[in-house]
């Protein structure tokens, strides 16, 4: 027998330990070198543990939900074992004594009944209810195991015996085209028993649990205020209709709205550089590069990956990276480089439909800019009423460092390059 540990991997300087998730192989079954055995979570990424050998995996260490630390050994695999091999054996209690075997029954007693069917079988407490109603518990659809009818069932059935006269009273007497009232529920109906509702209590992720803390942080330490400003889409979504088909088709990528946002962030943070510092105790840090955090959602929680170096990025480089990022957040795939840094932070509450939002500040930066759904709406342009898509945009700021005036200017700079993209390329 050649044994090989399984161990957990380096995890980064600011995460102490992890969480197992789910084994994927069980003892005794085989694995293929660099097979993905067990996705290990941290408060910021997930990590896949491949097996470090082909072979059978021989034993595991440590559970689904354990909590671990880098370099821990968490199974072992057998690289000469074949499939099956190394698989334990269940406990058993000691064999009993063989029972003599027992004489066959005369032909004239009636053979062993079989276990009842659990359909048409009424829960205690819904038996209880049914026998006070004079309802047959075999005329009631049971949604219990095995068709068992519980005392929910038994209530919506006393429910519908007891609307059931009412409302075709109800109907027969009303005249034509006339509306009818609602049904009501027999007084007699205890309505307390609504109140046995399934509840189920499930720990926080270590992703989840790290967000609350950062989010709680973010609002306990900076002085946040919220700043918004409307935005007339109608240049951006004029400019993406004339050329969406022949950019995707010269760079292998759809032109969406999110760079046109990332790009008219850089443009007013290279104008009000405050907005693109953050705080590290009494210091300001002024950031001469832009890295941009986008927050995705993610089977596991907000993620926020980050685009680094934007100023110097196209318009197919953003909306690839955005794209690779999207597909990373989904198959938990993002590595911890993804979301490290960042100087500014964009949330796009829009994809979901919100309307309006304050974004809480991601930390240590000092500033993140909301974007919303953009909808048609109705403006004044010229003294004159007409419809234009409008965005409602949102700028949360720490006000420790960042003014409202250096806020309300940003916005607005972001604003004029959204409803005059021109001045993206001549930096105006």
């Amino acid at each position: 027998m050649a044994l090989i540990d399984v161990k957990v991997p380096q995890l980064s300087e600011s995460v102490a330990e992890a969480t197992l998730l789910q084994w994927k192989k069980k003892p005794g079954e085989a694995v293929a070198q660099d097979e993905i055995l067990i996705e290990i979570e941290t408060d910021k990424v997930v990590l896949e543990v491949p097996a470090p050998h082909a072979g059978v995996l021989s034993t595991i260490v440590k559970d689904d939900g354990a909590t671990v630390v880098a370099d821990e050994v968490i199974a072992t695999i057998d690289t000469e074992a074949k499939a099956g091999a190394a698989a334990p054996a269940p406990a058993s209690a000691p064999a009993a004594a063989p029972a003599p075997a027992a004489a066959p029954a005369p032909a004239s007693s009636a053979p062993a009944s079989p276990a009842p069917a659990a359909a048409g079988v009424a829960m205690p407490a819904a038996a209880k209810i049914l026998a006070e109603q004079g309802i047959e518990p075999g005329g009631v659809a049971g949604s219990g195991r095995g068709g068992r009818v519980t005392k929910g069932d038994a209530l919506g059935a006393v429910a519908a015996k007891t609307s059931a006269p009412a409302a075709a009273a109800a109907a027969a007497s009303a005249p034509f085209n006339t509306p009818q009232a609602l049904p009501q529920v027999d007084a007699q109906v205890d309505l307390s028993a609504y109140a046995e509702r399934p509840e189920q209590r499930v720990p926080m992720s270590r992703l989840r649990a790290r967000i609350a803390q950062r989010l709680v942080q973010s609002q306990s330490e900076n002085a946040i205020l919220t700043t918004f400003n409307e935005v007339n889409m109608k240049p951006v979504m004029d400019l993406r209709n004339a050329h969406k088909d022949r950019f995707e088709k010269e760079h292998g990528v759809k032109l969406g709205f999110m760079s046109f946002f990332v790009k008219a962030a850089v443009h007013a943070l290279r104008k009000y550089p405050v907005l693109n510092a953050s705080v590290d105790g009494n210091d300001i840090i002024y950031h001469g590069y832009f890295d941009i955090g986008i927050a995705v959602g993610s089977p596991r929680g907000l993620v926020v990956p980050i685009l680094r170096n934007v100023d110097q990025l196209s318009f197919a480089d953003i909306e690839r990276q955005i794209a690779e990022f999207g597909v990373k957040a989904r198959d938990g795939k993002l590595a911890i480089e993804d979301l490290t840094g960042g100087t500014f932070s964009i949330s796009n509450g829009g994809v979901f439909g919100s309307m309006l939002s304050t974004p809480i500040i991601n930390p240590p930066q000092a500033a993140i800019l909301g974007v919303h759904a953009t909808r048609d709406r109705a403006v004044v342009e010229n003294g004159q009423i007409v419809i234009r898509p409008i965005n409602y945009l949102a700028m949360s700021y720490d006000h420790r460092i960042i003014d409202g005036r250096e806020a309300v200017l940003g916005l607005v700079a972001m604003k004029e390059a959204l409803e005059d993209p021109a001045r993206l390329l001549l930096n105006l």
